[in-house]
């Protein structure tokens, strides 16, 4: 009878460890393919940008390409899932925002994802402050003449966004209750495709990050009134905070991490972050974060994962706050 116990002991060992040696050899000889990097909003769009800068950093230790697919809509929601759904192989990853991990769970009523849940952490990857921007016809140079505008004609200013439940979203919807004033959201997929129609006069705010901003903003097409941060941000030194400039208490920076699909292995999860924190501690990549105004962060998978947590937490508050839903 021991024997035959032992037997099975063997029996049910064996496939484990073939398991354990399998995933140990996959991550040694990882990557034998290009990866794709998931990107959950449109081309030229802040996070588009600044996943291209980390793709092609990226694929030189790996020495394989990392290929940056473009999966925009319903608020970040659709290239996010596609991630969820994927196998925990390593060869598809997701660089995303606050937007769709940590907004998302407290305005969606029904999600086809749990942020935590249904993702490997693999690092945060950098934060950035947003811009305040209005339209070139919109009759005011500050916050304040913003807030007083909006005041005296409820409802006639509108702000656009890269959809509904984004960063972008929040930081209009985070004015509004904080400035207690009332504007009209108009969602688009990208805040790249926000841009024309405020050329046009169309839509009159719209919240985005330096990344995207700057050449607008230097070529005069857009007037910068404010910065999300507690802190002006280096790349628009002449522009206030937000908190500064009328509404105290105003902070949304944006932030951008680095997810892979669930169960992802200890040792491909490692190997993800390590490369992804050396590349974003280089003097060149500083520099290029810098100049597009983000700071890097490449926190831990075990920091980003509480980190988020926290930031869920937050948002929670914001969303409740202002009432905003999303279907």
């Amino acid at each position: 009878m021991r024997h035959a116990w032992f037997a099975v002991v063997c029996a049910l060992a064996v496939p484990c460890a073939v398991i354990t040696v399998a995933d140990i050899v996959h991550a040694q000889s990882y990557p034998v393919r290009p990866v794709r990097m998931i990107v959950a909003f449109p081309p030229a769009g802040a996070t588009d940008i600044l996943a291209r800068v980390v793709a092609q950093k990226l694929s030189e230790p790996l020495k394989q390409q990392v290929v940056v697919d473009n999966r925009p809509g319903a608020g970040g929601t659709i290239g996010s899932r596609l991630v969820s759904d994927a196998p925990p192989d390593g060869y598809t990853i997701l660089v995303s925002t606050t937007s769709t991990h940590a907004i998302g769970p407290s305005l969606y009523a029904r999600r086809p994802y749990d942020s935590l849940r249904d993702f490997t952490s693999i690092t945060e990857i950098a934060t950035s402050p947003t811009v305040l921007m209005v339209a070139s016809n919109v009759p005011a140079s500050s916050v304040k003449e913003l807030i007083a505008l909006a005041k005296a004609k409820p409802g006639a200013l509108n702000f656009g966004s890269s959809g509904v439940g984004t960063q972008f979203h929040l930081s209009g919807e985070l004015l509004k209750l904080l400035a207690g004033i009332d504007m009209v959201h108009i969602p688009y997929k990208g805040t790249a495709l926000v841009y024309p129609d405020m050329f046009s006069g169309q839509i009159s705010m719209l919240f985005d990050v330096p990344i995207v901003a700057l050449p607008y903003i230097k070529a005069g097409r857009v007037k910068a009134l404010g910065v999300s941060g507690k802190k002006r941000a280096a790349v628009l030194p002449d522009v206030p905070t937000i908190a500064d400039a009328g509404v105290p208490g105003y902070d949304a920076d944006l932030w951008f991490g680095m997810w892979a699909p669930p169960r992802l292995s200890r040792d491909l999860t490692q190997r993800l972050y390590a490369e992804t924190a050396k590349l974003l501690q280089a003097p060149d990549t500083k520099q290029r974060l810098a100049d597009l105004g983000a700071e890097p962060v490449a926190s831990t998978p075990q920091a980003f994962t509480s980190f988020l947590r926290d930031e869920i937490a937050k948002w929670e508050k914001v969303v409740k706050a202002s009432g905003a839903r999303a279907d």
